[in-house]
């Protein structure tokens, strides 16, 4: 991921910039380092992939209360569509990968992670309780950094596909690296500007603070998939 600083007027850009840091936090993960060399072990890939599962579960959820929010018929397709794919085709990706027999198995169900559920919790909570431009731009980051992180994984990650392109990694680098999800990411971005337009300066205050929110989180997500926090016992 390129974690440049952007010149232009979008709102959106304002957003990305704000969050640098933790945008070069992400780039810096140790995990997706070695996600994209091939190097990452099969457990760890297995309990992101689980992990990753709960979460389009409730993020699907988000996206559904987000169209039912939205200002038009148009924008309502777009977040209900990506409530489907996320509910559908993603979280299918997903069970393949963990029932392929290219991962380690598991005898019991998983648990949300601490991370995972704060983060499906605060999504959830902003698309039901927030106005409709506060809560798009706190589902944004998972469009976006996942696109660019995607991307970039695809690069890095060629000359492992190449030598095996039944590498378990491989479906999950080239669908996020993929130009249509590049293009749903990018709508997802254009949608945000539009409403910041149409919003009020708190509400333009609001949305970047659950931008970068959401941010924290998606470094969070990454990163305890490597380096979990166990439940407390009991």
């Amino acid at each position: 991921m390129s974690a440049h600083t952007t010149t232009t007027g979008r709102f959106t850009d304002q957003l990305w910039d704000q969050t640098k840091v933790l945008r070069v936090a992400i780039d810096d993960l140790e995990f997706l380092r070695r996600l994209g060399d091939g190097t990452l072990p099969p457990e760890v890939f297995a309990t992101y992939i689980e992990q990753d599962s709960l979460y389009l579960t409730g993020y699907a959820k988000a996206l559904a209360i987000l169209a039912s929010k939205s200002p038009d018929p148009q924008t309502a397709a777009f977040w209900a569509n990506s409530a489907a794919n996320a509910a559908a085709v993603e979280s299918a990706m997903h069970a393949e990968l963990l029932a392929s027999g290219a991962l380690p198995p598991r005898t019991t169900a998983p648990e949300h992670s601490q991370t995972c559920l704060a983060y499906v919790s605060y999504l959830i909570a902003a698309a039901a309780t927030e106005p409709y431009a506060v809560a798009a731009a706190a589902v944004l980051p998972c469009f976006w950094i996942y696109a660019e992180v995607g991307r970039d994984l695809a690069a890095s990650a060629a000359q492992v596909v190449a030598a095996d392109p039944g590498h378990p990694y491989a479906r999950w680098v080239t669908t996020y690296g993929a130009e249509d999800f590049q293009e749903t990411a990018a709508t997802a971005r254009t949608l945000v500007d539009q409403a910041a337009d149409a919003a009020t300066e708190a509400e333009r205050a609001a949305m970047a603070s659950a931008f970068t929110l959401a941010t924290r989180y998606e470094l969070l997500f990454w990163d305890t998939a490597l380096h979990p926090q166990p439940w407390p016992a009991g």
